[in-house]
């Protein structure tokens, strides 16, 4: 069974990997690009890592689909999964159209970019939650903790599921900046989340995980410091629609959540800025970061930049340890 899950996942790395270094130039001649702020010179790299993502991990699930349509003549799920395909696709393409603010960038501003204001982005987020409303994905019984079960009915899919897409889109769009630490946080959650929804059988949960996993190795080459190619919020918008489809078709929103839980709280703490404050580092001379509000603390970036002076690829490292440390949370049988 675990085979089945081993082609998508293959695939989408082989894909990203010679996808994503066509789009970087393809990004650079068409002024697609942002400023890496981390770095001495503020180099501008191209944008929008998103995209060769979304493709390569949308071709995995395709060839999923193949392998079970033809081989194991399932067809049942594929419902769900087209649904979750045009889900991702469709925050994608609002993500990209975030990343398309490359004229402050040429003329060499300091702020990366001005992009989609605050309110439109969870406004242009929700209607790509209607490919899961209408086949009704997921279950509308949910476990609540303290009260039990609760159905929910109808109010689960006009209600929860867009919020659910909401949600889970716009917080992961709150943590990132530093070289590698979008893809390898992605790397991460969907990786558990991924062998969760394998464990408890939820197949098509799984691919959409696995598959996402592969696109995010494949681009993670090129994304590492120093990065070549940065993600964009087309690429945080596709992993919150990612984590959004396959906690919802996998029935798993306790798990989905808590693996979440390094961005919720990262929410509650831009929520005291009333969402002002930026993540990112002030660049020392030495190469070492500062938190550019002092002891102020609006992120888990800055919690860490206060602990103690480090690199941007130390910081990136420490916020995947913080990833990884949620995420096996829902492993652990107290």
């Amino acid at each position: 069974m675990l085979g089945i899950l081993f082609g998508p996942f293959l695939i989408s790395v082989v894909i990203s990997v010679f996808l994503t270094k066509s789009l970087i130039s393809f990004f650079e001649r068409n002024e697609i690009i942002a400023l890496d702020l981390h770095k001495k010179r503020k180099p501008r790299v191209a944008n929008s890592g998103g995209i060769p993502v979304s493709i390569s991990l949308l071709i995995g699930l395709m060839f999923f689909v193949a392998v079970q349509t033809f081989l194991f003549k399932v067809t049942n799920q594929t419902v769900y999964l087209f649904a979750s395909v045009l889900t991702i696709l469709l925050i994608t393409i609002v993500g990209f159209f975030d990343d398309l603010n490359k004229a402050d960038v040429v003329v060499g501003k300091t702020k990366i970019r001005k992009g989609l204001k605050q309110w439109q982005k969870p406004l242009f987020t929700l209607p790509a939650a209607i490919p899961l409303m209408v086949v009704n994905a997921g279950e509308t019984t949910m476990s609540i903790p303290l009260i039990g079960p609760v159905n929910f009915g109808i109010i689960y899919p006009l209600i929860l599921i867009p919020l659910g897409v909401m949600g889970a889109t716009n917080a992961i769009n709150l943590l990132g900046g530093f070289n590698g630490s979008e893809a390898g946080m992605g790397i991460v959650y969907c990786l558990f989340l991924g062998i969760y929804a394998f464990l408890n059988n939820e197949l098509v949960s799984a691919a959409i995980f696995f598959s996402t996993v592969g696109a995010l190795v494949g681009f993670l080459r090129y994304n590492w410091f120093p990065a070549r190619i940065l993600p964009g919020d087309s690429l945080t918008y596709c992993l919150g629609a990612v984590v959004a489809s396959g906690v919802i078709v996998g029935n798993m929103e306790r798990t989905g959540t808590i693996a979440m839980t390094p961005f919720i709280i990262e929410f509650l703490l831009k929520l005291r800025s009333r969402f002002k404050a930026s993540c990112l580092g002030r660049l020392r001379n030495d190469g070492k970061l500062d938190s550019p509000y002092g002891r102020k603390i609006y992120s888990w970036t800055h919690i860490i930049m206060n602990l103690k002076k480090l690199t941007e690829k130390e910081v990136t490292i420490i916020l995947i340890l913080i990833q990884l440390i949620f995420s096996l949370l829902p492993f652990i049988r107290l």
